[in-house]
């Protein structure tokens, strides 16, 4: 069979699915007519017609500020990898400050940003710009170093230095981590221009699923919701097309010579010296940013205010009571929706490689899940499920199975051919391959995703406190924000930040022992 008959099999096959699953919908929705929990594809419909100019409008502004902050954050992205790579010693500086800012609550960041910034779309582009910067470095980090040490070494023996092993092998290498990176930041950016409006907008979809959501407006949220997926499906669809027409070949066979395990007291040392290298260079910037912005001391707190707030000295540890239980509440969400997403992703993504013709099936769904953002799905998981511990945990897993099925995906098919060549020679089967070289190709892709979710459950979890469960620090930074309680909002991102980088660190760890063994090129 053809390619072209193959492909042409594979869209007829998801045309029949979202058929298919279209017909469910409605079906489902007519059955719980009444209930004020599900609007069926019929009703939404109706909604965008009879609402048509005013989801324009909203759609308009939200979609401006997303791609604004789209470009920004993977300008920035791209141009932190890089210098990462150029001068290796910074390495650890600038992915320590990326990761923190990246771990900051947009929850506690909003308003902030509100006050900073003023009226207008700035804070909605920088929230943007925040939500998917994060996401394309990691992959695109894995990407630069995703080239043969024998590609280097060419480089060297013509006399060139990094500029031009960049230039001329890691860029090329990196193309299809970042068109993976760029595929999950679409939705996020959209995610980010619509928690931004959440802070004080006058338009815009964010402030439209205010509305609708505070009126009982099942049918319009579920409009805006599948306006939202939609967009976001079709800017993962084009930065698709993209990727595959800027695709250079067949990935290589990356070999590295064997390294020698470092001393037990050299690591020890290492990690010292990242730790105080971390938290001199966020005391810095942290005051400093204070100083040089001049922020007002009313909503402006110091390192030195935030120790006093969390060690109790002012208020006998009221607040700081009050922050460990609601992370003990946020944690019982966040660590088990983590876990399920990186299993069902890298599950998924395994068996979409073992059967590709399912993958014309459920990636449409999956694609889906993941491009509604968050502050429209929240809502409408407290209607399905209720405002429960399982939505909150639903919710977190759907934030971290996109970016891990996506990874995955990404390093399965960056799977060496000469390799999987040698094991067809022999007979072997897929699921042979799958195990001797897909899953070691797809080991860096994995740990990058797992190191981006760690911060994006917990900014998952906060937000579906913020909107749907009323608990958890999540809630509490909301609440706080809205009555100036900002001793508390500024121990809670300072807790929250620490966690996600600790949760960062703990994966880490595990990510370097793992590819030191199975993808030792990857370790820097």
């Amino acid at each position: 069979m053809t390619t072209d008959a193959t492909r042409r099999r594979r869209g007829l096959g998801t045309l029949l699915m979202v058929l298919a699953l279209l017909a469910l919908w409605e079906a489902t929705a007519r059955l719980l007519a009444g209930a004020y929990v599900l609007a069926a594809p019929s009703e939404i419909a109706l909604t965008l017609k009879d609402h048509a100019g005013l989801l324009l409008r909203a759609l308009g502004v939200t979609g401006a500020a997303a791609l604004a902050g789209f470009a920004l954050g993977n300008l920035a992205a791209v141009a932190l990898a890089a210098l990462a790579v150029l001068l290796p010693r910074t390495q650890a500086v600038v992915t320590t400050v990326a990761l923190v800012v990246f771990c900051l609550p947009l929850v506690a960041t909003g308003p902030v940003l509100r006050v900073l910034l003023g009226p207008g779309d700035g804070p909605q582009i920088a929230l943007a710009a925040l939500a998917v910067y994060y996401t394309t470095m990691i992959p695109v980090l894995v990407g630069l170093r995703a080239a043969p040490a024998g590609w280097f070494d060419l480089v060297r023996s013509y006399g060139r230095g990094r500029a031009a092993a960049l230039r001329f092998v890691r860029a090329r290498a990196s193309l299809p981590y970042l068109v993976a990176g760029l595929q999950i930041a679409a939705p996020a950016a959209f995610l980010g221009a619509m928690v931004g409006e959440f802070t004080g907008a006058e338009s815009g979809l964010g402030v439209l699923t205010v509305r609708a959501a505070r009126d009982l407006d099942v049918q319009l949220t579920w409009t805006i919701a599948t306006v939202a997926t939609v967009v976001s499906v079709l800017a993962y669809a084009l930065v698709g097309v993209v990727g595959r027409r800027l695709h250079a070949g067949p990935p290589p066979l990356i070999l590295a010579p064997p390294r020698p395990p470092a001393s037990a007291a050299h690591r020890v040392r290492g990690a010292v010296a990242s730790a105080l290298g971390f938290v001199v260079v966020m005391l810095v910037l942290w005051w400093g940013g204070i100083i040089v912005t001049g922020l007002n001391p009313f909503f402006a707190r110091t390192p030195i205010d935030v120790a006093r707030v969390l060690l109790g000295i002012d208020d006998d540890g009221a607040v700081r009571d009050s922050l460990l239980t609601a992370l003990g509440q946020t944690a019982a969400l966040a660590v088990p929706g983590y876990l399920a997403g990186l299993a069902v992703g890298a599950g998924l993504a395994m068996l979409l490689v073992l059967t590709p013709p399912i993958a014309a099936l459920s990636m449409p769904i999956a694609i889906a899940l993941r491009a509604v953002p968050i502050v429209t799905t929240a809502p409408l998981v407290v209607l399905l499920l209720g405002r429960g511990a399982v939505g909150g945990i639903v919710l977190v897993a759907i934030m971290v199975f996109f970016p891990t099925l996506i990874a995955c995906l990404q390093g399965l098919r960056q799977a060496p051919g000469q390799a999987l060549d040698v094991l067809r020679s022999y007979a072997a089967s897929e699921r042979t391959a799958l195990v001797r070289v897909r899953i070691p190709a797809m080991l860096p892709g994995f740990f990058a995703a797992a190191r981006m979710s760690v911060p994006a459950a917990v900014l998952a979890v906060t937000v579906v406190e913020w909107l749907a469960t009323g608990t958890g620090i999540g809630n509490a930074m909301a609440l706080a924000a809205s009555r100036s309680g900002y001793d508390l909002l500024a121990g809670a991102t300072v807790l929250v930040t620490a966690v996600s980088a600790l949760g960062y660190a703990l994966v880490g760890a595990v990510e370097s022992r793992v590819l030191r063994r199975y993808a030792p090129e990857q370790q820097w």
